[in-house]
């Protein structure tokens, strides 16, 4: 729904707890490109994909071989497929439409993410092991390379040292965050030492770094929707928004140009100030007063908002600011921890993960303006006495006389042609996107017709015949609470349960029996006795009660 529709003067971002999915423990979650299906990860190794628009489960992947906690979920750019990251160190590729593993790869180490490539090359994936240094990985063959995450002061860009140690000697390095550029020929990967690297992960050469004030650790990395601004999660308790000034194609032939102009003798010195000339810094967020850690911070579909999860523990709060930086919007949810966030690409929905594995949804609290549908639509507040114009309700007022419409009535009106949404514009694949899984219905659990025929013939057999329960009923005169036990017979080890809710009559006659005392009956006494005891019709199917038929009899 389009917001400044319904009212101008309205944020675009949401505001309530629409509703909630509930399935199994869910961890992770990912919307595809048109925010049309929402993937999940469980903790017992399965993927979930949700219809978006109905709320129904659409699809559920499941690998007998994986009975691990998923880490993380990202969809390719068509759609198709589904790469999973699991806690048993396994990367799996998906098919989304046939449901099918297309490939599994198993990492030294557990992959904490994992992000395909966003370009046409399904078989490349870029993943954040929980020890190692980020590494491309090669889905087909199972072949990894490992990307550098540090510059040593002799110039040279290279991997860390099997030991997990950078070349200078500090001590082993943190889970690094890394994440492609819009159009994958670029890695910006996060370092323990607060620096900012731009790699050219083909030849695995770093080829600008960016230093972040304060040094500290960067938790998160993630590119905004169109590529042109940057967000990096800190341990200074800072979200800072970089705006990127290189171009989205060529990036390469670019930082080679920067490079080669740059005067700089010292190679780490020259990669700083090549550095300087791609990501400018544009915007930082922090809570001033609490200080709190920043969990999963994302931008909005449009790159308008900035949204971050609190990671103080028993607290479900997301704050939304907009990238003026002005703090507009805390969403305050259940008293449940928050572990995973993402942003609708179109509309404004944010959908979290709670610890519990629930995922809620948080959407716009629409208010009517009908004014915004009509602009000579006047609201009142009590009714009012209406004097109508002299000419209102001619065939052609004097006002629209007046009027001169420059408008020429013979153009044809194109309502066939389709005008690309801004958010999509750079859809230049071939091959079709898939929005929606087609609808597989649920066979549903076969009914035991069988059984209960066959117990009805049974018991009728059993009434007809005077079996020893009924007769030993009769003479000892017990009678049975139809209203709280069930009539129950065992056929051949199948036990068959049917309960019927008593009237309200029967409720009454039940409350007269408790008040007075049974009285036998004068006549031949055929059903003084067995008042309360359930008797089979006869050729049905349903059970009738003695109560109504000592309702006739009286």
């Amino acid at each position: 729904m389009n917001a400044p529709i319904i009212d101008p003067l309205q944020g675009d971002f949401p505001e309530v707890i629409e509703e909630y999915l509930e399935h199994g423990v869910m961890k992770c979650i990912a919307f595809n490109r048109r925010g049309t299906l929402l993937a999940a990860g469980c903790a017992d190794g399965s993927c979930i994909i949700w219809d978006f628009e109905t709320r129904g489960i659409a699809k559920e992947l499941h690998d007998k071989d994986c009975v691990a906690a998923i880490t993380s979920v990202c969809w390719s750019k068509d759609g198709h497929c589904i790469l999973v990251s699991a806690a048993d160190k396994s990367l799996t590729l998906w098919d989304v439409v046939s449901g099918e593993k297309i490939t599994r790869t198993t990492l030294q180490q557990t992959p904490l993410q994992a992000r395909l490539h966003p370009g046409s090359a399904k078989s490349l994936c870029l993943a954040c092991p929980l020890s190692s240094a980020p590494m491309i990985v090669d889905l087909n063959t199972g072949s990894t390379t490992v990307l550098p995450v540090s510059v040593s002061d002799t110039g040279a860009g290279l991997p860390p040292p099997s030991r997990n140690k950078f070349s200078d000697g500090s001590p082993p390095f943190t889970p690094t965050a890394a994440c492609f550029n819009k159009y994958g020929d670029l890695v910006y990967v996060g370092n323990s030492k607060g620096e900012i690297l731009i790699v050219d992960h083909k030849n695995k050469q770093v080829r600008a770094v960016v230093p972040i004030s304060g040094g500290s650790v960067i938790k998160n990395i993630v590119f905004s929707r169109n590529g042109q601004y940057l967000l990096t999660n800190s341990n200074d308790r800072t979200i800072r928004i970089y705006e990127n000034l290189l171009p989205l194609k060529d990036g390469l032939k670019v930082l080679d140009e920067l490079s080669t102009s740059c005067d700089e003798v010292d190679e780490a010195e020259k990669l700083k100030a090549v550095g300087s000339k791609c990501l400018a810094l544009f915007r930082d967020f922090q809570d001033s007063i609490t200080k709190i850690h920043w969990k999963v911070p994302c931008f909005s579909g449009d790159g308008e908002w900035v949204v971050g999860g609190s990671a103080s523990k028993g607290e479900h709060k997301i704050y939304i600011w907009d990238r003026a930086g002005h703090l507009v919007k805390i969403l305050e949810g259940p008293k449940e921890a928050l572990i995973d966030l993402a942003w609708h690409p179109v509309h404004p929905i944010v959908v979290s993960v709670s610890l519990t594995g629930l995922v809620y949804i948080w959407a716009k609290d629409y208010t009517e303006n009908w004014s915004a549908f009509a602009p000579d639509f006047k609201e009142l507040e009590e009714n009012e006495e209406y004097i109508e114009r002299e000419d209102e309700f001619d065939l052609m007022p004097e006002t629209e006389k007046v009027k001169d419409t420059d408008v020429n009535e013979d153009d044809e009106v194109d309502i066939m042609t389709v005008e690309n949404e801004s958010v999509f514009s750079d859809s230049d694949m071939s091959q079709e996107e898939l929005c929606f899984l087609p609808a597989v219905p649920c066979p549903d659990v076969p009914e035991q017709q069988d059984k209960c025929v066959g117990s009805t013939s049974k018991l009728t057999d059993s009434n007809h015949s005077g079996s020893p329960l009924s007769e030993e009923a009769g003479q000892n005169g017990q009678a049975m609470n139809h209203a709280s036990s069930p009539v129950e017979e065992d056929t051949g080890g199948t036990r068959l349960k049917r309960k019927r809710k008593p009237s309200e009559k029967g409720m009454e006659l039940q409350a007269e029996k408790v008040r007075k005392p049974l009285k036998t009956m004068k006549s031949s006494g055929k059903i003084s006795k067995i008042k309360n005891k359930p008797v089979v019709e006869q050729d049905t199917d349903s059970y009738v009660f003695a109560d109504d038929v000592t309702d006739e009899y009286h």
